[in-house]
């Protein structure tokens, strides 16, 4: 069986393809999807899926893109399951001319990047180099991210899918492939067809380490403070003036350390402001709340109140009101009720040769929203590293594994129908 000997993996070639479109999303967009260029990629993934026999591969309307790779069991019963990732890129940094660089037979010395030597990944700064010795590691050269987080994902679902049509003898049910845009701005799933995939359950791949599984990610708010200040002439301001920017200013100053993310780690949810806006009369911050724990959400808004009224007794005219909207909530909710989902996952990576690990997720993935829309889906690991930065790196070989993964879960969910 070709898990058993050494299979022609696809996955490299295909990710140093993906990484030199720029698939870069924008939360500044209303469209859908938010960028037009996230659609060259996913045309190129319809017409590989298609050069491989998958008849019904197609981007719709909306920049997802949807395929099926037939059953080949005797077994009619066996579940549906889907594979999942995204195709965008994040905005923190450009994904414009990406040039992957290929490190083969890393040694454990820092890697410095050639276009731009201040990058440089530094062993003691990425502690899961030490696992990779001896394997190939691909790089960006400086001025870019690489776009391991979620290319890496497309080519391996893109490789297993290359896989279980080349290989009639990796039994399995149903599979199908959904690659989503605008992951990383929070919208990925906004306009996916759930009907249309028709699954029973879905795994993403968009995982860091080799081995490593999430079955839990943060349960999320976003939040608004609108601050209504006082505006007056700054000529003849004394006594009248109550700047807005400045009560923003003096509450953003006023969140607790602990309760910000470089202050967290683990199981610590955080108060987070990404945005202020406005000018002297009114102003307004934007801020993500996150806890793993749903109930701590509304702690956290209510920090958020107390010290705004705390900072108002300075500016007896000026008021603040704080609207709080649902993001996600935190998947293990939906998948402790479908225990064997994330079973059969372990038991992959434990068959490919790897340590399964289950971990938790300090964020969250199309996962999280998609297990509350029905359809259960943890997060298995990609292999990608340090991402949404210039310092973004990614093993071959945890590729290859992730690879082998996904066919290993497609035979467990046969074998056990």
């Amino acid at each position: 069986m070709i898990l058993n000997s050494q299979p022609k993996f696809t996955v490299t070639d295909r990710f140093l393809k993906y990484v030199t479109i720029d698939t870069q999303s924008d939360p500044a967009s209303n469209s859908n999807p938010s960028t037009e260029k996230q659609k060259e990629l996913g045309k190129l993934l319809v017409s590989q899926l298609q050069e491989m026999g998958i008849a019904d591969a197609h981007l719709d309307e909306y920049g997802y893109v949807y395929a099926t790779v037939p059953a080949n069991s005797g077994k009619a019963n066996t579940p549906v399951i889907c594979f999942c990732s995204h195709m965008d890129t994040a905005p923190d940094c450009s994904g414009a001319g990406v040039k992957p660089i290929a490190h083969k037979n890393y040694q454990g010395a820092d890697i410095v990047l050639p276009d731009d030597p201040s990058q440089i990944i530094k062993l003691k700064e990425h502690p899961d180099l030490e696992n990779q010795v001896g394997n190939d590691l691909i790089t960006a050269s400086g001025t870019t991210l690489l776009g391991a987080d979620n290319k890496a994902g497309l080519a391996e679902i893109m490789d297993a899918c290359y896989q279980l049509v080349n290989h009639p003898e990796i039994k399995h049910g149903t599979i199908r492939i959904l690659f989503t845009p605008d992951e990383e701005i929070g919208r990925g799933v906004d306009k996916v067809d759930i009907k249309k995939l028709g699954a029973y359950a879905a795994y993403t791949m968009d995982g860091e380490s080799a081995g490593n599984m999430e079955n839990e990610t943060f349960s999320a708010d976003g939040a608004k403070l609108i601050i209504n200040g006082i505006s007056a002439h700054p000529g003849f301001a004394k006594g009248k003036m109550e700047s807005a920017i400045k009560i923003a200013a003096q509450i953003v100053a006023a969140l607790p350390y602990e309760l910000s993310p470089e202050g967290t780690e683990n199981k610590e949810g955080f108060v987070h402001p990404v945005a202020i806006a406005g000018h002297v009369e009114t102003a307004s911050i934007d801020f993500i709340i996150r806890d793993f724990e749903e109930e701590k959400l509304t702690d956290h808004a209510n920090t958020i109140r107390r010290i705004a009224v705390q900072v108002l007794k300075k500016f007896p005219g000026s008021s603040a009101e704080l609207q709080v909207k649902p993001q996600y909530r935190n998947m293990k909710n939906i998948l402790d009720k479908h225990p064997q989902i994330v079973e059969y996952a372990m038991e992959a990576m434990k068959r490919a040769g790897l340590n399964a690990k289950l971990c938790s997720i300090r964020g969250g993935t199309d996962g999280s929203r998609l297990s509350f829309m029905g359809l259960p889906c943890p997060n298995i690991f990609a292999g990608e590293h340090a991402f949404h930065s210039k310092q973004e790196w990614v093993s071959v070989q945890d590729m290859q594994k992730a690879v082998e993964t996904i066919l290993h879960l497609c035979m467990i969910w046969e074998e056990n129908a």
